[in-house]
């Protein structure tokens, strides 16, 4: 996170890049359902519009909050950040779930306003099978790797076209469609549209989460070892000041999300 802007503004943009995100999410996928009837072009749509708009929300953001945007990589920042004295401090954590919460709800009445749809109508689309939960952990685990792998090798510039990138792929090879992201999940359950979830499924969804976060953290520290010399209370970019991170610098790199 960056030291220079007060926690206020950096929940702010929590809230702000979530909301965003979710609208493209939501957004894309009402476009997508009403140019279309063929289900692999609408997710194609879908998934498209959600990496570049990622990508672009990483990089604008992530100079200000680190842009996690999503409660898994909050978290695991602060968790894996304590034993060395760069974790996020609970305020910190404090702010940004919330934020990121509401930013996420936000963005999918925002959707639903921009498409003429009502504004809060709870989703009716069922996720429950035992092989979506599987795909969130997959995909969630996968996401944390990613974050914390670039930090600790010295490649978080590449989060935003890495991270979007995977998330584009994770649309893809995971049954559950890779929400990976309690916040944006939670969002989902507010729009009865293509990306929507049905409220009933959201916590199985929200738990598989957890688990893959924790499952990320651990293929991070079998393949890069313990978070010896990285800060990684900033997720995503480097923030402003510092040197990019392809040169020998002290750390204060880390990663991001969906």
């Amino acid at each position: 996170m960056n030291a220079a802007a007060p926690l206020v503004r950096r929940a702010a943009v929590e809230g702000i890049g979530t909301a965003a995100l979710v609208a493209v999410v939501v957004g894309s996928g009402v476009q997508a359902a009403e140019l279309t009837r063929d289900v692999g072009v609408q997710l194609l749509a879908n998934s498209l519009a959600t990496v570049f708009g990622l990508g672009v929300l990483i990089a604008l953001l992530g100079p200000v909050s680190g842009a996690h945007f999503n409660p898994v990589v909050t978290l695991a920042a602060w968790f894996t950040g304590r034993r060395t004295g760069d974790a996020p401090a609970l305020r910190d954590v404090a702010a940004y779930l919330p934020a990121q919460t509401a930013g996420a709800i936000a963005g999918a009445v925002l959707a639903d306003a921009m498409f003429g749809k009502p504004l809060v109508h709870f989703s009716t689309h069922d996720r429950w099978a035992g092989h979506l939960w599987l795909g969130e952990v997959v995909a969630t685990a996968g996401l944390v790797w990613l974050i914390f792998g670039l930090a600790r090798a010295g490649r978080a510039h590449l989060a935003p076209v890495a991270v979007a990138s995977y998330i584009g792929a994770a649309y893809w090879f995971t049954s559950s469609t890779s929400f990976a992201n309690p916040a944006v999940t939670i969002g989902r359950a507010f729009t009865d549209t293509f990306a929507g979830i049905a409220p009933a499924s959201v916590a199985p969804f929200l738990a598989a989460q957890l688990v893959g976060a924790a499952a990320g953290l651990g293929l991070a520290a079998v393949c890069f070892g313990p978070p010896d010399t990285v800060n990684e209370d900033d997720v995503v970019v480097p923030h402003d000041g510092q040197q990019s991170v392809g040169t020998l610098r002290p750390a204060n790199e880390s990663a991001l999300t969906r």
